[in-house]
């Protein structure tokens, strides 16, 4: 029998760690399965052709949030074309109402729901056997002689009884690799599909290591860890993070999701001891509104999570990813200013402003009526009002949100944001700012280049009070800081004054190497191409409103792993110095 596991997933960088699992589970019980493995800015037709061509004879479905609209209509063309093939899917998207969705869809046969690795062998069992009865078999909600059967829950695993999912990692050689050492949550949080699940159970760490290992020696790039809150279990956390630590291969990058509020002192002090971008953290803040968290049964101190952060950043070695919820219950557009503004003072690497999902099965989906919550009927099923936030707010605020993403979150603004910021009030009201500019000139929805984004502040900014040139130097350092880039925008300022001395200051790297070290054996021409050396006539790279002469050296072989700016350093101000006054005089 040959069974067919689709994954369509959001990007092609992502992986489907569900349908490796199931494969890797299967293939120990005698089940050989095969994957196909796909993203939704695929053609439906191409997704329909990958699946004719393989002639499965069953054809199993990982459906998600993101996937489900697209995912249907694969589904009904999937049916025309392989009559005779069941049609069998899963995932979080359809375990919740398994019995609607089967209703709704005539061509699928039945539902796998929760944990499937135990279900679907169970069910190829069946299938090979024909011997039991389908309904039967725990986990399954199925069609049988056109009535509708659900048969009991399926117990929840023990973590040991799982596969290590990965066999050749060059198939995941550009892909981000999911990892889970555990499942469940112990918390309650409303809005969360893991809060269901409250049967929180850990993978073996004899286990876990040795599955790091394979990680380690195969240098993956990224790993991300899926356990919805990974130190949850303190001695689990830091033996994970005290092995990457004692066998960093000096490239693999860890993801984890925490509660920062439960960091420890000691946890703090292992994660200050780590090579800078061994680990990355993910920590939802959601709201800093005390009513509002109360409401939503997150038990947790805003107090707390800054001191655990600044602690984290006191370290200058880890990635913080902090994240904001709009549209939660008490949360209104003011109310969500102050969040933000408290998040963002503390100057995470990144603030993801997202907005809320209603999703089936959550405890926030019983409360829309209390809550007057208004959402989208298709998914991801996003809010649109409720009792607290209008949709004009809820539209001023993805404004803000496309904003935040362009100007923080890509890390090629820094010194010019952070400047900008002093001309208002608060950071949001700079970022609202900026998206009603973007409205007014009809900027939104449209694909702007890096020097295009830049050349939009500048407009932006003439309508400010400040000096006009220190902005354009501010941002002409982000742009080195970031790219060296062959060809200079028109705003920048002309370095042919300087062409002599700075071939002179690379003639002497070569010669004898100070600030370049590391060159060595490169000449100076070559050098000049793999560096950039900019003369600056305030000092941006402390973000002073100074004038001067202030020449930069950007060194694009070493760069910062939190951050990914280039080495940046001062370059021997007497002597340029020198030379401009040499040339004034000859002038």
């Amino acid at each position: 029998m040959k069974v067919l596991l689709l994954a369509v997933n959001a990007k092609y960088i992502h992986s489907n760690l569900a349908v490796y699992s199931l494969k890797a589970y299967a293939g120990k019980e005698g089940y050989q399965t095969e994957i196909l493995e796909c993203t939704i800015n695929q053609s439906k037709d191409q997704i329909l052709k990958g699946i004719y061509e393989r002639k499965p004879d069953l054809l199993c479905v990982s459906c998600y949030i993101w996937n489900i609209s697209y995912i249907e209509e694969i589904l009904s063309d999937a049916k025309k074309v392989l009559p005779d093939v069941p049609i069998w899917v899963g995932g979080p998207e359809v375990s919740y109402d398994a019995e609607a969705f089967l209703e709704r869809h005539k061509e699928v046969k039945g539902v796998m729901c929760g944990e499937g690795e135990k279900t679907l062998t169970e069910l190829l069992e069946w299938y090979e056997t024909g011997q039991g009865k389908l309904e039967e078999i725990p986990g399954i909600v199925c069609r049988i002689e056109g009535n509708i059967v659900a048969a009991p829950p399926r117990a929840i695993m023990d973590m040991d009884q799982l596969i290590f999912p990965y066999e050749n990692f060059s198939d995941f050689s550009h892909k981000i690799i999911y990892y889970e050492s555990s499942r469940g949550c112990p918390f309650s949080c409303s809005y969360c599909l893991s809060s269901i699940d409250k049967k929180l159970r850990f993978r073996s760490l004899s286990l876990v290591e040795k599955e790091l290992e394979i990680f380690l020696k195969n240098c993956v790039p990224q790993v991300k860890f899926v356990d919805r809150t990974f130190n949850c279990k303190k001695d689990h956390a830091m033996a994970i993070w005290q092995y990457i630590k004692d066998h960093d291969n000096g490239v693999t990058n860890f993801h984890f999701e925490v509660a920062a509020d439960l960091l420890t002192e000691e946890e703090i002090q292992l994660i200050h001891t780590m090579r800078p971008g061994l680990i990355q953290l993910e920590i939802g803040v959601q709201s800093t509104n005390t009513k509002t968290l109360e409401a939503i049964h997150r038990k947790t101190s805003f107090e707390e999570i800054t001191k655990k952060v600044q602690a984290v950043q006191s370290g200058k070695n880890v990635h913080q990813h902090l994240d904001l919820i709009a549209g939660l219950p008490y949360e209104d557009y003011e109310s969500f200013r102050k969040s933000f503004n408290d998040v963002y003072r503390l100057r995470p690497e990144q603030l993801q402003l997202g907005f809320l999902k209603v999703l089936k099965g959550s405890y926030m989906a019983e409360a829309v009526g209390e809550y007057q919550c208004r959402y989208k009927s298709a998914p991801p099923y996003e809010v649109l009002h409720t009792r607290w936030l209008d949709y004009g707010e809820i539209l001023r605020l993805k404004g803000v949100e496309e904003m935040v993403e362009v100007y923080y979150n890509s890390g090629q603004f820094s010194r010019i944001i952070e400047v900008m910021e002093t001309l208002f009030t608060d950071a949001f009201s700079m970022y609202e700012a900026l998206a009603d500019f973007y409205e007014k000139n009809g900027y939104m929805d449209i694909s702007h280049t890096r020097i295009r984004r830049y050349e939009i502040l500048q407009e932006f900014l003439q309508e400010k009070e400040g000096n006009q040139e220190y902005f354009r130097q501010l941002m002409l350092f982000d742009l080195y800081a970031r790219e060296n880039m062959k060809t200079r925008p028109d705003w920048a300022c002309d370095l042919s004054p300087y062409k002599k001395q700075i071939q002179e200051f690379y003639k002497r790297e070569e010669e004898h190497p100070v600030l370049l070290t590391g060159y060595e054996g490169y000449q100076a021409r070559q050098t000049i191409k793999m560096t950039h050396l900019e003369v600056f006539s305030y000092d941006v790279m402390n973000r002073q409103e100074k004038s001067g002469l202030y020449p930069v050296l950007f060194d694009y072989s070493s760069r910062s792993p939190l951050t990914n700016d280039a080495k940046a350093v001062r370059v021997n101000l007497q002597e340029m110095d020198t030379c401009r006054k040499e040339k004034n005089s000859i002038e």
